[in-house]
């Protein structure tokens, strides 16, 4: 059985913990989830459930009821104390107590089993629609000679407009989001493109188009620094230093 994407997410990935210790219901949901473009973490259990929950801050979670230990319905009541995070809750009870138990838990869906694996992900999608905003028009965010604009999809650098695709606007968003850090290309494949595994060349194909957009002298980036051994590094600089004639700090490149 082959999974086929649905319509996917927006641009920038959402991420999914899957909760559930049966592992083949497990692998297809996960399967889909991935084919409809979502970043997807697993768990067996309840605690290693809201372990990751607390670690990894996923946008959604889907959610066994009967796992064991700590079952589904009180993951589901701490993971909704502690974040304002959606869950939707899958079940092999089909009992209307059962359901109801779940939504006075907190859970934002409910699904009986067995379930079709496509409806699983319009149920996934429709959920993030309704509780997880989108940037509005005009929300900026600013570092160094950047202005990105999130919801128009627009970037300025030293206030003039920057032509990016929008994977290159994604991956500079990704960037500019954690500012100072050594990022492998592992990370920024499952962070931007939410591949779990792929040709990582891709990653180093977009850094040197990036950096052709944004440095002045590509072959010896300042704004976008490889980090030997490890990936990329964005050190954004003051603007004054990103001007000709600024003064120039040491760069790794």
């Amino acid at each position: 059985m082959n999974p086929t994407p649905t319509t996917g997410p927006p641009d920038a990935p959402r991420r999914i913990l899957v909760i559930d210790d049966d592992p083949t219901v497990a692998e297809i949901v996960c399967r889909y989830l991935v084919a409809a473009g979502f970043v997807v973490d697993q768990a067996r259990d309840g605690h290693s459930g809201l372990a990751q929950a607390e670690a990894q801050r996923p946008d959604l979670v889907v959610l066994d009821r009967m796992l064991p230990v700590l079952d589904g319905i009180e993951v589901c009541r701490r993971i909704k104390a502690a974040w304002a995070i959606p869950v939707i809750m899958l079940t092999a009870l089909n009992q209307e107590e059962d359901r109801i138990d779940g939504l006075e838990a907190g859970a934002d869906d409910y699904l009986a089993k067995p379930f079709s694996p496509r409806e699983l992900v319009l149920r996934v999608q429709s959920v993030l629609r309704r509780t997880v905003p989108e940037p509005a028009h005009g929300e900026a965010v600013a570092a160094g000679p950047f202005a990105l604009d999130l919801g128009a999809h627009e970037v300025r650098m030293h206030g003039e407009p920057l032509v990016l695709t929008s994977r290159e606007f994604d991956l500079l968003a990704h960037l500019i989001g954690h500012p100072h850090r050594a990022l492998s290309r592992e990370e920024l494949l499952k962070s931007v493109w939410g591949w779990d595994f792929g040709d990582l060349s891709t990653v180093t194909v977009h850094v040197r188009r990036l950096r052709e957009k944004i440095e002045r002298d590509p072959t010896n980036p300042r704004l976008l620094k490889t980090v030997w051994g490890v990936g990329y590094r964005f050190d954004p600089e003051p603007l004054a230093a990103a001007q000709p004639g600024g003064h120039e700090t040491g760069a790794l490149r």
